[in-house]
């Protein structure tokens, strides 16, 4: 509880940005908050000739290969496979493999995936094996877009030959399963508009679902907060207030247990500040002994073209330094070289 409501007290001076948009060619378009840029005179043929030359040169010129995969958007790392492939007859990604080694192996390689690749990479993974990552799941699914996830359904059932939802459906069980289920159809309002009429109206229902009756409608807090624009959710969640002695987030914590719970108030959270969420996660990741490498990889290299620059400033705002630092204090060498250079310029 004391972690969440740290995180709620940190994070409401952000709740509503000002403004989030310039105009481009008399048109508004959402501001770029990436760290990665597309580089100026790219040349997928120069870049891919100096990958394999640093691929085979005697022990392998690291510093080369970072310098070209984080210095390049995903968009021109995906021209530089095809042209890698046309002038050698290897795959890029594979030549890479078997060149490099553990953490940097391994976020070289997600670098070069696509993001729709990376998300089905990510889902594949939590869903594979022994136990399921629920948290990578709800994290994917309740930070996409709905372009995004109809993007990632399609690149799965390509990548792996089946079909997301049923792979959901087995995966996981009861009301963690209908929430997911209920993010992959992707029809959440994507709009930045606030009605305040229906903020009132789920408030009262989100109160009659949980706190006023004798159990909780689960599947009405899933319906509402799936189905919402954060915007309208941030108001719904001010709104609760006056229908009850509790927050929404602490009922929540009241009212449900396990996963459903923990895949709820990370939507809540999302909707709230999405940027504090990542930070959050980011700072959880290098927090005590050891380090999430898989949480550092995943979420700087799927956020770094979108909402980074935003991140960054969030984690030094709530944890009183910057990202840049703890991960210079948490990871060592040339994987340490890529995360800083995704974080752009500290």
């Amino acid at each position: 509880m004391s972690v969440f409501k740290k995180f709620f007290k940190d994070i409401i001076r952000k709740r509503h940005p000002d403004n989030d948009t310039v105009t481009v060619k008399g048109k508004p378009k959402p501001k770029y908050y990436g760290t990665v840029t597309p580089h100026p005179n790219f040349s997928a043929s120069s870049d891919a000739s100096v990958l394999n030359s640093a691929i085979e040169s005697k022990g392998v010129d690291e510093d080369v290969i970072i310098a070209v995969l984080v210095r390049r958007n995903n968009e021109q790392r995906q021209k530089i496979k095809t042209v890698y492939e046309a002038s050698t007859g290897n795959k890029l990604d594979k030549d890479l493999k078997s060149a490099l080694r553990s953490d940097l192996e391994d976020v070289s390689l997600a670098l070069l995936m696509t993001p729709a690749q990376f998300d089905a990479y990510l889902v594949r993974k939590a869903t594979k094996g022994f136990g399921t990552d629920e948290d990578v799941l709800v994290e994917v699914l309740a930070t996409r877009s709905n372009e995004e996830i109809q993007e990632l359904k399609t690149v799965f059932k390509q990548e792996y030959g089946q079909e997301l939802e049923e792979v959901i459906e087995k995966e996981t069980r009861g009301d963690l399963t209908e929430a997911l289920l209920a993010m992959l159809r992707a029809n959440k309002d994507e709009s930045n508009e606030i009605n305040m009429g229906l903020a009132k109206e789920d408030a009262e229902t989100l109160f009659e679902a949980g706190e006023n009756t004798k159990g909780i409608n689960v599947s009405t807090f899933i319906n509402i907060l799936t189905s919402r624009n954060g915007p309208q959710l941030s108001k719904t969640f001010e709104e609760y207030a006056s229908v009850s002695d509790l927050s929404l987030p602490k009922a929540l914590f009241m009212e449900l247990k396990g996963d459903i719970e923990d895949c709820l108030v990370d939507i809540v959270k999302i909707a709230w500040n999405k940027s504090a969420f990542f930070a959050e996660k980011l700072h959880k990741a290098m927090e005590g002994h050891g380090t999430c490498e898989d949480t550092l990889i995943r979420v700087l290299v799927s956020r770094s073209e979108i909402d980074l620059k935003k991140i960054v400033e969030e984690y030094r705002a709530m944890f009183d330094t910057s990202l840049q630092e703890h991960i210079l204090n948490d990871t060592k060498g040339h994987y340490q070289k890529v995360l800083l250079g995704l974080c752009g310029p500290h």
